[in-house]
């Protein structure tokens, strides 16, 4: 059987098939980003994909994500200075807080150490009654107290010599000489009662109580008399007293200080002179130590047959 020939026909021509254009899509390197509606300028948080808008980090040509920008200069600076007052004010309210409490704890605490410091007071009180040695920090044996007493009442005799055998001593402070003065009475009185209990040998346990007793009393009362003294000065003396007491200073210092023995020897004469005058008028006496260690000056300077005389 024959085929015919007309049975198979072409059609028309098929047009070739081109390549599509690769287009990056959104995100994708070289992706353009389209243009909100009406031209304006898409805000650098925002894509927009027709008439769309997409919110996401914008992302450069390689893919990276694009920096936001910072926030104004003036929003900064406002923010910056409330943080600032926040801290600030945080820091105000715990220094209040803090000054709240101790102010409210100062008395407990006050308290506490008074009482502390009474209870030490106290302890060292009675081991200085007890054991003076340890009252000091000495854990050794304790040391007999005789010895030390002997030692500062010979110191006491010593600046109570010191003063009667120095005339010009005496006319600064003519308190500390005359009895009549309460505070040296009492003195006079202690330093008496001291000197009659002081021994050579160690006495028996009742006479060293009495004796170490005694002369804290005599030291205290010489302190409490020099100190009235140096108050009074010549204050209890008449206007005429004091002012011959103070020519007899003048002179008896000239006297000292000069290295001229006739001007010496003339000073000592006047002063003599005016004690002499001043006794008869006045309460005021030299000690006789003092009376006897000007004599004694003023014999010195004396010519030696004068003197023999």
């Amino acid at each position: 059987m024959h085929r015919r020939r007309d049975a198979w026909r072409p059609g028309p021509p098929v047009a070739p098939i081109r390549p599509v254009p690769h287009v990056p899509g959104p995100g994708m390197p070289g992706a353009r980003i389209p243009s909100p509606p009406g031209g304006r300028r898409p805000h650098p948080g925002v894509h927009w994909f027709g008439q769309h808008a997409h919110h996401g980090p914008v992302r450069g040509p390689f893919g990276r994500p694009v920096r936001r920008r910072l926030p104004p200069l003036p929003v900064l600076i406002v923010g910056g200075v409330i943080a600032v007052g926040v801290v600030l004010t945080v820091i105000a309210v715990l220094v209040v807080l803090a000054t709240t409490v101790a102010v409210a704890m100062a008395p407990v605490v006050l308290t506490v150490g008074a009482v502390k410091l009474a209870r030490y007071r106290r302890h060292r009180a009675a081991l200085a009654g007890q054991h003076p040695g340890l009252a000091h920090g000495h854990r050794a044996a304790v040391a007999d107290p005789w010895p030390g007493a002997r030692s500062r009442f010979a110191l006491l005799r010593s600046e109570y010599a010191a003063y009667e055998c120095d005339a010009l001593e005496v006319l600064r402070l003519p308190a500390l000489a005359d009895v009549t003065v309460p505070s040296t009475a009492r003195f006079i009185e202690a330093f008496a009662e001291a000197q009659a209990l002081d021994t050579e040998t160690p006495p028996p346990a009742e006479h060293r109580a009495r004796y170490l007793a005694a002369v804290d009393n005599a030291w205290r009362a010489w302190q409490a008399a020099r100190e009235t003294a140096e108050r009074m000065r010549l204050s209890h003396l008449s206007e005429q007293e004091r002012t011959t007491v103070e020519r007899v200073v003048r002179l008896l210092t000239t006297a000292r200080d000069t290295d001229n023995d006739s001007e010496r020897l003339v000073a000592y004469g006047k002063a003599r002179s005016e004690l002499a005058k001043l006794e008869r008028t006045s309460s005021l006496r030299l000690p006789r130590p003092a009376q006897a260690a000007l004599d004694n000056a003023y014999r010195g300077q004396l010519p030696e047959a004068e003197a023999r005389g």
